[in-house]
């Protein structure tokens, strides 16, 4: 499986959280939530990808995308 970076991982839970909520920035009296939404989704991806068995050789990243594109 091809390695993940701490940013990437951050960047996609953000995306996500800014996806469902339906805002990019959240208003002050959000803040907390948002924040810690986009934690949890990023700490429910990092287990994710840590106990993920992959069976077979390793794909690039750029590789991967190109074949589920």
């Amino acid at each position: 499986m091809p390695e993940v970076e701490d940013e990437d991982i951050r960047a996609a839970a953000l995306q996500y959280v800014r996806k469902v909520s339906g805002f990019r920035a959240p208003a002050a009296h959000n803040k907390d939530a948002f924040d810690a939404a986009v934690e949890a989704v990023a700490e429910a991806t990092r287990t994710l990808l840590d106990e993920l068995v992959v069976k077979g050789a390793p794909k690039a990243r750029a590789e991967a995308a190109v074949v589920r594109g």
